[in-house]
């Protein structure tokens, strides 16, 4: 398929361009966050005052964000691999999240990265436990998704966590409970160590301000969570986007992976500072299609990404977050229901670069 070399041609060209002035981002970057969380863990140890609370929250808030978004995610992607730096590396960055990096990068880099939207394949096809497309069976359980979706959000980093360790295989009997346990323990121990840190230690170095530090780190973190679920949901089950079966992989060429991957995703429109809060994650769609192009490089080839999409007459679904977010929360709400959806609805995507491909889900 052409547009597979021409995407190959744009990826190369950044690739062979990166450079002093990237590693200058990512360093930057990295200073701003640890600078933010810093300065926000200080003024927390005098949260007594009102507005040392809600600056120490409000820093600790972007620093998180930062953190989590910006620098973990893609460094976890191998995006600053190239630069041969041992502390900024895919193989030695632990991250500021409940999810165990070396887990996390199987689950999401190989296999929702390999498999995007293939129903009974990517697993983030509703993590397990949401029906986010008519193509999935209904289950009762569904009935109380849009409830235990706000939870969801709430706790984001536990969900992700305990998605990761697959434990519906378990039951299935496709996974050792040995296997599972084993990485439940290690689970354990990395968040032990977060709520040692953010709800005991700096809390009890406060003194007299413990309670109100305590609340702060709390605050921080499911900020932290809200916007991290509200970013990755909008990325990938807006309107517009699309799904695809098991057998459309049989003889998939390079060309047939790019484009399942722009059916698969949806970018946000904002500014650049939404980006950055975003970890760019708001460029969904040239993410997939290259997960391993630094971040900070996303809105240089994003153009010419969906100028391709015109020419092939593909789809490039974007759109503000706001708009994107309540489509999300419609779909979750409707296919709660039985009957609100059959895989009669949408039959799967097609992914030749021809036409528009005409099964995206539909408007709640």
């Amino acid at each position: 398929m052409r547009i597979g070399v021409e995407l190959d041609a744009i990826r190369s060209e950044v690739m062979n361009d990166l450079g002093e002035a990237d590693a200058r981002y990512i360093h930057r970057v990295i200073a701003v966050q640890r600078g933010l969380e810093a300065s926000g863990r200080a003024l927390l140890m005098v949260s007594l005052f009102p507005p040392a609370w809600a600056a120490g929250t409000a820093a600790l808030s972007v620093a998180k964000i930062l953190e989590n978004m910006e620098i973990g995610h893609n460094v976890l992607h191998g995006q600053w691999d190239w630069m041969g730096d041992p502390e900024i590396h895919s193989t030695t960055w632990e991250w500021d999240s409940a999810s165990c990096a070396q887990g996390w990068k199987y689950s999401h880099n190989y296999v929702h990265h390999t498999f995007t939207n293939v129903l009974g394949k990517d697993r983030d096809l509703g993590y397990a436990s949401m029906r986010v497309d008519p193509a999935q069976p209904w289950k009762p359980i569904y009935l109380l998704q849009p409830l235990y979706n706000v939870a969801l959000a709430l706790g984001f980093e536990y969900g992700i966590a305990i998605y990761d360790i697959e434990l519906e295989n378990v039951v299935a009997g496709r996974k050792p409970w040995a296997q599972a346990k084993a990485e439940l323990s290690g689970l354990w121990r990395k968040v032990r160590g977060q709520l040692i840190k953010d709800y005991v230690a700096f809390p009890l170095l406060s003194g007299l301000a413990a309670p109100t530090t305590l609340a702060g780190n709390l605050v921080a973190n499911v900020t932290r969570n809200v916007w991290s679920h509200a970013v990755i949901f909008c990325g990938h089950f807006p309107d517009g986007t699309h799904s695809f079966t098991e057998d459309q992989l049989e003889n998939e060429t390079r060309g047939h992976f790019y484009v399942r991957q722009l059916l698969g995703s949806a970018n946000l429109d904002g500014p650049p500072l939404m980006h950055l809060m975003a970890g760019n994650l708001s460029h969904q769609i040239e993410h997939h299609l290259f997960p391993d192009m630094p971040s900070n490089r996303y809105a240089e080839v994003a153009p010419k990404v969906r100028e391709l999409c015109e020419r092939y007459g593909l789809p490039y679904t974007s759109g503000p977050l706001p708009r994107q977010y309540v489509q999300v929360l419609a779909t979750i709400a409707r296919l709660a229901l039985p009957g609100a959806g059959t895989p009669d609805d949408r039959t799967p995507a097609r992914i030749e670069p021809t036409s528009r491909a005409p099964h995206a889900r539909r408007a709640s």
